[in-house]
């Protein structure tokens, strides 16, 4: 089994080992109330976006192209490049913040309005 690391940045740093060298972010659209998920991979020092789901569609929220409605969900494999690190709003908005889960743990942040957040991989 593969570890990995994310950097979790906002006022604050926080780090969080993966139990695997990939990891689930999911969260509810502010306007839709629709869950979204996501599944990203660790790679290089990089994120890497291996699937998307969507559990509806709605405002700004299609399913992605070749996306398949499979157990009420329409998923996707999003072509895109790895990326150094993700911005995510901390907008308060969605009742809720953003999950981050690998495959034992799940942890919550930005559930309370603030500033934005950043994903990074760990260096070394």
């Amino acid at each position: 089994m593969s570890l990995a690391c994310l950097l979790v940045s906002a006022s604050a740093t926080t780090t969080l080992t993966l139990a695997s060298a990939s990891f689930d972010l999911s969260w509810r659209h502010s306007v839709e109330k629709t869950e979204w998920r996501e599944t990203w991979a660790v790679e290089g020092g990089r994120l890497h976006l291996t699937e998307a789901a969507v559990k509806g569609s709605g405002a700004g929220m299609d399913p992605g192209e070749g996306a398949a409605l499979v157990d009420g969900w329409w998923v996707w494999t999003p072509d895109l490049p790895p990326v150094p690190n993700l911005t995510l709003a901390a907008s308060g908005a969605t009742g809720g913040g953003w999950r981050i889960c690998d495959e034992t743990t799940c942890h919550e942040i930005g559930a309370e309005p603030g500033e934005a957040i950043r994903l990074s991989p760990c260096k070394g």
